[in-house]
């Protein structure tokens, strides 16, 4: 099988798992055109009934950045919330096709308007992806993205590192994402037995303390539906992760990595923390677009997510910054502002959004992961055990 085959390959039968008779919806971009022909081919040979492409356009959304107004960039259409459950009612299954055709395509636009989301549907899509549909995200080569990544547009090279990192070097991509996948489980099953009540990240200009809700699931590797069918929601994936307490984060952080956000690049990112808001931001560039993210609801400014990834990851090994957060967020710990994840408490699924609030899960329209991990990392534990140690120096030491 040619790359592109067996790059369609794994996101049909190891990310979505698509099942005989489902329907598939297709979120994907212009640039992708080709890999997303591949990935309907594999859909429909896997038994998919349909596939229903939702194409997205980096000009195109300029146009809307420039001259739409503000309020009818974040205002949500009955329409699309009605397709959302429609979908969800029918168990379709969802696969996102990611990766950055034109990096500068937002450059000078009104940082406020770039960063503005649709609430009300993001908030929809997150729900029925959480509890009713299997979806994954992965990323897909392409000039653009290649030439963020190298300075050129080389995406033979761009290939290699990506079908490296989604294993397309094995003989049986599937199944090796399989025994990735049950490995991640393992970490997640073991943490699980400690019942800790907070985490600690230390590192240069790093030293965070978030507070855990008890009980709280460590996620590792992929998931299982409400039918018992297994998927891997990102490709490729590396990390243990879970929702943390939003209300008891205290410190101060360090992203290693650079983050792409809104189209824009933004580089030496700090933030402080204080009774887990984020009280402080500063960046060598792109601040403002930062600020413009987390003014966009109250739970922007709180954690939703910790995780946990240690330098055995195959993008760690890849040594070099993909510039796609799908990718980075998976080279090192990390954590994320904005949305928290329900099933990170047991019933937290068939919870009201107030009983979610009341246990310290966050809500908010967005949900940004940025990378604090990598060489001289460490983590530790506290839990009624006492402190123990998770990850020492960037590598996982946690029996």
């Amino acid at each position: 099988m040619d790359r592109i085959a067996r790059f369609a390959e794994v996101v049909v039968r190891a990310g979505v798992n698509i099942q005989p008779g489902q329907g598939v919806i297709l979120s994907t971009d212009t640039a992708h055109l080709e890999i997303a022909r591949a990935v309907v081919e594999a859909a429909y040979a896997a038994g998919a009934a349909w596939v229903e492409p939702i194409w997205t356009d980096g000009p195109m959304h300029r146009s809307a950045v420039d001259h739409a107004d503000l309020d009818v960039l974040r205002a949500s259409r009955p329409w699309a919330l009605q397709r959302i459950r429609e979908w969800a009612d029918q168990g379709a299954a969802w696969i996102v096709l990611v990766g950055d055709a034109d990096p500068h395509v937002l450059d000078g636009a009104d940082p406020v308007k770039a960063a503005a989301v649709r609430a009300e549907e993001t908030r929809a899509r997150r729900e029925v992806i959480m509890n009713k549909l299997r979806w994954t995200a992965v990323g897909a080569p392409n000039p653009g993205w290649a030439t963020q990544v190298f300075g050129e547009p080389d995406v033979e090279r761009l290939w290699q590192a990506v079908g490296t990192a989604m294993r397309l070097d094995e003989d049986d991509p599937a199944r090796a994402w399989r025994e990735r996948a049950a490995m991640l489980a393992e970490r997640g099953a073991a943490l699980d037995t400690l019942d800790l009540s907070e985490v600690r990240y230390l590192g240069e200009g790093t030293d965070l303390t978030v507070g855990l809700i008890p009980g709280c699931h460590w996620t590792g590797g992929g998931m299982v539906d409400a039918d018992g069918i297994a998927y891997l929601p990102n490709i490729p994936t590396e990390e243990v992760f879970t929702s943390p307490d939003r209300r008891r984060v205290d410190g101060v952080l360090r992203v290693t990595k650079p983050l792409v956000l809104a189209g824009r690049l933004v580089t030496g990112l700090r933030l402080t923390f204080e009774d887990g808001r984020i009280t402080s931001v500063a960046a060598d560039e792109g601040a403002d677009i930062v600020e413009a993210q987390l003014a966009t609801d109250e739970g922007a400014r709180y954690l939703g997510e910790v995780s946990l990834v240690d330098r055995e990851s195959r993008i760690a090994k890849a040594g070099i910054v993909f510039h796609n957060t799908l990718f980075d967020e998976n080279a090192a710990c990390h954590v994320a502002w904005g949305q928290s994840f329900p099933f990170a408490v047991p019933g937290g699924l068939a919870m009201s959004p107030e009983e979610r609030a009341a246990l310290g899960l966050n809500v908010s329209g967005v949900h940004t992961d940025v990378v604090i991990g990598g060489e001289g990392i460490t983590v530790t534990g506290t839990g009624p055990k006492g402190m123990v140690d998770i990850i020492r120096d960037d590598q996982w030491v946690l029996d």
